[in-house]
């Protein structure tokens, strides 16, 4: 079985590929462990100046994988655990990571994974690429930093709109917005991004980790904190369970508004 995160090795920096590609990479505790270790690895690693991150196959990341978290007959699952213990530990990992970290948006980035990918220092996307918050689809809130980045990325209008409603950002529309850095051919993703992570990674990596820690917020680590509480509480609904028997079930969920 090949590994859930493959880890690339290159002149001074490294890749990371998210590898569950029959599921459009959907995370699960397993997965989300390997992808933290393999950031520990890059920090650990004295000659690895700069970090990629991306996925294989058709999706970036479609976010949580539904079938390890439904509701069963002793009860809901826990996701505010489930969010705090791995998902922003994620986010935070790469915010905190004392080197520049690149994400290519290879195809769908939804939910969790749109949030991994924006929590990254500069977004590279394929012109067919989507983001989506797509939690409201299933009656959870966003988590994983989406609360925190999107209003100050688009603006607290657009993102009120993309989380209540849930459509699809296409790449070249994220970049007009300002939701990423920038939109480019398929063809192309994958070179640029690879030469952007070297061009980083040759750089002045103590003057490049010191503005990370410039761009960093204590109200970063608040708000994630808030979004794993709401999210317990969403997790356990009526809609949520309802949510996720309509998405595995593959209909339209049939919401009650039940808490």
């Amino acid at each position: 079985m090949e590994p859930l995160v493959l880890v690339e090795p290159h002149d001074a920096w490294r890749k990371l590929v998210l590898n569950r590609p029959d599921k459009l990479n959907a995370v699960n505790e397993t997965m989300l462990t390997a992808l933290l270790a393999a950031l520990d690895a890059a920090q650990a690693d004295s000659t690895c100046r700069a970090v990629l991150l991306t996925g294989t196959g058709r999706g970036f990341c479609s976010g949580q994988e539904l079938n390890a978290v439904t509701p069963g007959p002793d009860g809901p699952p826990d996701l505010q655990r489930l969010a705090s213990t791995y998902h922003h530990r994620v986010v935070q990992r790469i915010r905190a990571l004392p080197m520049p970290v690149v994400c290519a948006v290879n195809g769908i980035a939804a939910g969790a994974g749109a949030s991994f990918a924006l929590a990254c220092d500069i977004v590279l996307a394929a012109r067919s690429a989507q983001f989506i918050q797509a939690f409201v689809r299933i009656g959870l809130v966003p988590d994983s930093g989406a609360s925190f980045f999107l209003p100050r990325l688009v603006g607290e209008a657009r993102a009120r709109a993309l989380t209540m409603l849930g459509d699809a950002v296409p790449a070249a529309q994220a970049e007009a917005w300002g939701m990423i850095w920038k939109c480019i051919d398929d063809d192309a993703l994958m070179p640029e991004a690879e030469a952007l992570t070297a061009r980083l990674a040759a750089g002045p990596t103590a003057a490049l980790a010191l503005m990370k820690r410039a761009f960093a917020t204590d109200a970063l680590s608040a708000q994630l904190d808030l979004e794993a509480e709401l999210q317990g509480i969403a997790g356990r609904s009526a809609d949520f369970a309802e949510g996720v028997r309509a998405f595995l079930d593959k209909r339209r969920p049939s919401f009650s508004g039940g808490a």
